[in-house]
């Protein structure tokens, strides 16, 4: 198993206006295709304005073929022109993570 860390900053105000077009619409086409849901964080103290989404796969194999299916949705693709069209989101950063062995399901 591997975790997408998905880690995004926001300009001032825009975290809750981005949250709702993403729980309303986004959200539920990548639940299609990622399947592996872990959750969806937003920062209460230090980083403010910034949000965590995190994804499992089985492995980066597993990961290409979700992603490369939910970019070819034409759904997907009207939603992300959407959102990049808020112009809300200042930065993005992504990590591929392994758990350790002491991790849970591991």
């Amino acid at each position: 198993m591997i975790l997408e860390h998905r880690t995004y900053t926001f300009k001032p105000g825009m975290v809750d206006r981005w949250r709702q077009k993403y729980e309303a619409e986004g959200l539920l086409i990548q639940k299609r295709h990622l399947n592996r849901y872990v959750g969806l964080y937003i920062a209460e103290i230090g980083h403010l304005h910034t949000i965590v989404l995190m994804w499992a796969y089985d492995s980066l194999a597993d990961r290409e073929a979700r992603r490369r299916a939910l970019y070819a949705d034409p759904e997907w693709q009207k939603f992300i022109s959407e959102v990049w069209a808020l112009e809300a989101i200042q930065t993005q950063d992504v990590m591929i993570m392994n758990p350790a062995p002491s991790s849970p399901g591991v």
